[in-house]
């Protein structure tokens, strides 16, 4: 393996080794704080302890941003193999400079997002987080399968990220909400988020044991993969 093929292995190992395990912990508090919740309405007492519930929020931000940070990652590959095999900064410096500037605008977003308190802010900096994973997906270079869309790596990682923005923008929210709607929607939007995240794991597994080593890129990428076929090198004779 070259050192590219080690590079496209960060964003999978990442997915592995930390937020996968950290889906489990915030999905175990999650079901921990509804159930001391609905113990607590029926005035019985839970013997599940109060700091569930704060755990469950700060293990869920964790997660946000290990999610949004691994899809920058995912995009960074790509875009920066596109961008120093095509030398772009030799035909469009301004291309370059604008997506260096959306991945910065990007983590700026969502680390200002943690620290807003107000609906409108929260609001605007959500918008400004998915807008630029959105914006950098549709950089060149960036594998979308969008002739399949719905079993595609990139559209269900961007639209797990999202959800899990639009989670963080409406924390404040669901805590103000003694009607609970926005506690509801809260769950609802999570429970999809979940079997986004299984799907992930489904089609990244998939999309490794697709892609070629960059030594075999040459030959693999002849093939004609909706007919399954790929070409047959001619025999050497003595």
């Amino acid at each position: 393996m070259q050192t590219v093929d080690f590079l496209r292995l960060i964003h999978p190992a990442i997915a592995i080794i930390f937020v996968f395990p950290l889906i489990g912990i915030v999905v175990n508090f999650a079901w921990q704080t509804r159930q001391r919740r609905l113990q607590t309405l029926d005035e019985n007492k839970s013997t599940i302890p109060p700091v569930v519930g704060k755990e469950h929020k700060k293990f869920g931000d964790w997660l946000t941003s290990a999610v949004v940070g691994l899809s920058l990652i995912g995009l960074a590959h790509p875009i920066g193999k596109n961008i120093i095999r095509n030398q772009l900064w030799n035909q469009s410096i301004f291309s370059v400079i604008f997506i260096l500037l959306m991945f910065v605008l990007t983590i700026t977003s969502l680390a200002l997002l943690y620290r807003a308190k107000q609906r409108l802010w929260r609001g605007v900096f959500a918008s400004l987080t998915g807008a630029g994973l959105v914006i950098l997906g549709c950089q060149d270079g960036v594998f979308r399968r969008t002739n399949e869309w719905y079993w595609s790596h990139y559209y269900i990682g961007i639209a797990a990220s999202l959800l899990m923005i639009f989670s963080i923008a409406i924390v404040q929210d669901i805590y103000q909400d003694r009607s609970h709607r926005w506690r509801l929607v809260h769950i609802i939007l999570n429970c999809v988020a979940l079997l986004l995240f299984i799907g992930q794991g489904m089609t990244g597994t998939r999309d490794l044991l697709e892609t070629p080593l960059s030594w075999q890129e040459t030959y693999i990428y002849q093939c004609n993969f909706a007919n399954k076929t790929c070409p047959t090198p001619n025999e050497q004779r003595p």
